[in-house]
């Protein structure tokens, strides 16, 4: 895809009335990571962008976090599809290195019943309350999975009724099945 963004609803640099949500952008994720994402270190030099761009417009930003507890149903030992990953507490689970949030960054963490995997940023969060408080019209999502959290927070903000752009540059896919992530970016559109 060339654009720079991919939307269902609208297209365009980040403006006033937009907020960031970076999605998951964790150690565990980056290269040499438990559950590397291929790829998913491409994506900080466009989310730092993406970061800078708030910065100078004042626009509100948001981070979410896997943080699981030991055990957690999505790991191997439990049954899960995934290896032992973003453990609460652990250094997989900081956030990767490079990645420069601003100080009055909102953090979401997410994931931490042990019986329930959760991939949306809403799930369990107050982020569309916040949003809401904040009369923020559109929600600019960056970060990993392409095909995973990426695109269940999407479809949340969608169903919220926030417009959404997904700048191409700003994430990557895991690609468990060879295409996940083209099919992941269609669905969203």
């Amino acid at each position: 895809m060339t654009k720079a963004f991919a939307s269902p609803v609208t297209q365009g640099p980040l403006q006033p009335g937009d907020a960031l949500l970076v999605v998951d952008l964790q150690r565990d994720y980056m290269p040499g990571g438990a559950l590397a994402v291929p790829l998913g270190e491409q994506v900080l030099g466009p989310v730092n962008a993406c970061l800078d761009r708030c910065a100078a417009l004042w626009l509100p930003v948001f981070a979410s976090r896997d943080w699981h507890p030991q055990g957690h149903s999505s790991f191997h030992g439990a049954g899960g599809t995934w290896p032992p990953h973003c453990v609460a507490g652990s250094e997989g689970a900081a956030f990767a290195r490079g990645l420069r949030l601003p100080r009055q960054t909102e953090l979401l963490s997410k994931g931490m019943a042990r019986e329930r995997d959760v991939l949306s940023a809403f799930d369990g969060t107050p982020l569309g309350e916040r949003l809401s408080a904040l009369r923020v019209r559109r929600l600019v999502v960056a970060g990993l999975a392409t095909d995973h959290g990426v695109l269940a927070t999407v479809l949340d903000a969608l169903r919220l009724g926030f417009a959404v752009a997904v700048p191409l540059e700003g994430v990557a896919a895991v690609d468990l099945q060879p295409g996940d992530g083209e099919r992941a970016l269609v669905r969203m559109q």
